[in-house]
């Protein structure tokens, strides 16, 4: 299993009038946290770009448990729990402390600029085996 982690600081602004962080805001964290799962990697997404590559979201989902407050200080968690094939399964986990406020989950896929499916590049496949196969 492949994972990633990130910090967050809870910002005023990511919080709503109850004092308690907009939903949409936890999809913004898991994308820093999959920036930073394709860094350890060795093939930062501003690499694949420019080589071709996009990595559009198919599908996520979120379930909330326990809500975070504007100066929580958060780790999101990325997870690739399996050698992805043409799609790419992640899992996501937003603690506080050893307190787990959400999980998650995307689907993405490698799309050329218009759009149409391709296969990952081989530094993302060589990157992605490296750590399944140590």
């Amino acid at each position: 299993m492949l994972s990633a982690k990130i910090e967050v600081r809870v910002r005023y602004q990511e919080t709503d009038q109850m004092g308690v962080v907009y939903h949409g805001n936890y999809f913004t964290w898991f994308e820093s946290a999959r920036i930073e799962l394709l860094d350890q990697i060795k093939c930062p997404y501003r690499e694949l770009e420019s080589s071709g590559f996009y990595l559009p979201v198919l599908s996520c989902q979120a379930t909330f448990l326990s809500p975070a407050r504007f100066d929580d200080r958060l780790s999101v968690t990325v997870f690739l729990e399996e050698e992805p094939s043409l799609r790419i399964h992640l899992r996501y986990e937003t603690h506080c402390s050893d307190r787990l406020l959400a999980h998650g989950s995307t689907t993405h896929a490698f799309v050329d600029e218009r759009g149409r499916p391709m296969r990952p590049p081989q530094r993302f496949v060589d990157g992605v085996r490296l750590w399944f196969r140590s």
